[in-house]
């Protein structure tokens, strides 16, 4: 039996996905047995017993049984018994449950048995104690007030068979889809009201989203020092960065082609200075992230420079761990990048150097 309702992704398809599910249920239930007089039914005789009416639990039928002289000679001398019993001698019903003597009232417990499991098959019908309770302690307790009148309570679970079914899900809830309809509105224009010339190369956006997703965007468009002209001017960032950024706001992800373009390492590194102007922490960790994963001989002084501008102690750490690491250092040293760091950032070649000390030491 198979249930197509569901579906998972996986690398962009849809595979069908059924699931089962057991489940075991139980049915709980208490029964007291009063015993009045209990002093007359001392003499009874062994293995003669008292019976309560039968009580349904769990779609069975159930007894208990006293025993007030025990259910065995010997076993059971000089006390009282008590048993489970199954009317109707089913075939393999399990059950959970306690038998207990209580005075009259129920506010004295004469007897403290725990849980008994047991699984009540022919030609097993009954379980319980044959050394229920001395005799000598209910001649006592029925001495008392409550003249002779006793309670013998069970609380009896049974437990039905395990049952396994297809589970279906008819209300199949689709994905999340806020980021492509964001996503298309602002590469349809629809309800634009700002226009950003980057470079030459206009941009429309929403204000209001920029607003709430980059505090500078905030500031710029709605602070004190807010631009009257819908259309603002950026000169420092190259258009293919803007429009990374402009998708990041919209998407909350970084273009997908990326990974696929020559020079990522360079688009990543402007991206993340991007990210650090307009106070998108998530961007920029994202940027770290991968900067960390694709560093190379040619890039890494470049990336370390950018680290510590932007204050990048992870990206920073990783970079000289890979400058010291498997005899890179006199490759990377014969790049422009490692040439433009030794005359630019004295305390960045110190922390290399040191690095290396601690390499060579270790």
């Amino acid at each position: 039996m198979v249930n197509n309702s569901t579906a998972i992704v996986n690398h962009g398809r849809s595979l069908p996905e059924t699931t089962s599910r057991c489940s075991t249920e139980s049915v709980t239930a208490t029964h007291n047995f009063e015993v009045a007089d209990y002093p007359l039914l001392d003499g009874l005789g062994v293995n003669k017993y008292i019976s309560s009416c039968v009580f349904s639990v769990g779609g069975y039928d159930w007894t208990i049984r006293f025993y007030p002289d025990g259910n065995k000679k010997g076993e059971s001398a000089g006390n009282a018994s008590a048993f489970l019993y199954c009317a109707n001698l089913p075939t393999g019903v399990r059950a959970k449950f306690t038998l207990n003597m209580l005075e009259k009232e129920g506010k004295v417990q004469l007897t403290n048995f725990g849980l008994l499991e047991h699984t009540f098959s022919p030609p097993t019908d009954n379980f319980g104690y044959s050394t229920f309770v001395k005799k000598s302690r209910l001649k006592s307790s029925s001495s008392g007030v409550n003249s002779g009148c006793l309670i013998i309570r069970c609380v009896l679970t049974v437990i039905k068979e395990p049952r396994t079914e297809v589970k279906r899900n008819l209300f199949v809830v689709p994905r999340p889809n806020l980021q492509d309809h964001l996503k298309q509105m602002w590469k349809d224009g629809q309800g634009a009201d700002v226009t950003f010339s980057v470079s030459g190369q206009l941009f429309s956006a929403h204000r209001y989203l920029l607003a709430a997703r980059s505090p500078v965007f905030k500031a710029e468009l709605f602070g004190p020092m807010k631009k009257a002209t819908d259309s603002i001017t950026i000169d420092d960032i190259e258009p293919p960065i803007f429009e990374a950024l402009l998708h990041f706001i919209y998407t909350d992800s970084i273009l997908d082609d990326w990974d696929n373009k020559e020079g990522k390492t360079a688009k990543l590194q402007h991206l993340l200075v991007a990210a650090d102007r307009y106070g998108l922490e998530r961007l920029r960790v994202m940027c770290v992230g991968r900067l960390c994963d694709i560093i190379d001989v040619e890039t890494v002084a470049t990336t370390l420079v950018l680290a510590e501008q932007h204050h990048c102690s992870d990206l920073k750490e990783t970079c000289i761990g890979f400058m010291t690491s498997q005899n890179k250092l006199g490759d990377i040293m014969a790049t422009d990048g490692f040439k433009h760091l030794m005359s630019s950032w004295p305390l960045l070649m110190k922390d290399i150097l040191d690095k290396v000390s601690c390499v060579l030491s270790g």
